[in-house]
């Protein structure tokens, strides 16, 4: 099965049709104010127009409250949800929408128990652990500790670029890769290059 591409943090229109144009399934569009990738609704709006049929649009939260969710799904078309912080099954479930769950890979996670936790959820976004840093930190974690029997249906983010996401996916073979900062000329700006570089290397893994 091919691996599906997210590419999140995407805060502008030229960076989402670039995305889309290389291939990319879907796009994340970060409402958490402050990481320096956050979009306001007006800025969604804006990279979200004139989006082309078939690409997912991906919105991340971590904590927020429930009626700014709302307010944010009235005027943003968003497909499928992310949760990034510490929302329980029933927080993530409120909204009529498809929701995949962020789970911060530190020592002791048990992937079984939160894959029995978040039954509701598409899938499980494996991301790395760094204390008081809800994502995007830029560094990997440890792969091996992935169950063979769940690699297939996890989205697998933290530190992957267009050097290691090869490597990534012959390893893990999970569902979909994440990445962000890795195809960044700066913060909240994509170098349309290193997308191409890592979509590439999404490529040669799935030969």
């Amino acid at each position: 099965m091919r691996t599906r591409v997210k590419i999140c943090g995407i805060t502008n229109p030229q960076d989402a049709q670039t995305a889309v144009s290389l291939g990319a399934d879907a796009l994340g569009l970060v409402f958490y104010p402050p990481s320096p990738r956050a979009v306001t609704i007006e800025q969604a709006v804006a990279v979200v127009r004139n989006m082309p049929p078939f690409v997912t649009l991906v919105g991340l939260f971590v904590n927020e409250e429930r009626d700014k969710i709302e307010q944010i799904l009235s005027q943003v078309p968003i497909d499928l949800l992310q949760f990034h912080g510490d929302e329980s099954p029933d927080e993530c479930d409120r909204y009529s929408r498809p929701y995949i769950k962020a789970i911060r890979m530190r020592e002791g996670v048990d992937l079984h128990s939160e894959r029995e936790r978040y039954a509701t959820a598409a899938g499980l976004l494996l991301d790395t652990y760094r204390k008081g840093t809800p994502g995007g930190t830029g560094d990997s974690f440890d792969w091996d500790v992935i169950p063979d029997d769940l690699a297939g249906s996890i989205i697998l983010a933290g530190g992957l670029s267009p050097d290691n996401v090869t490597g990534a996916i012959q390893q893990v073979r999970p569902y979909a890769v994440d990445v962000s900062g890795g195809v960044e000329k700066e913060k909240g700006i994509k170098d349309q290059d290193k997308v191409s570089a890592f979509m590439r290397g999404v490529e040669r893994a799935n030969r």
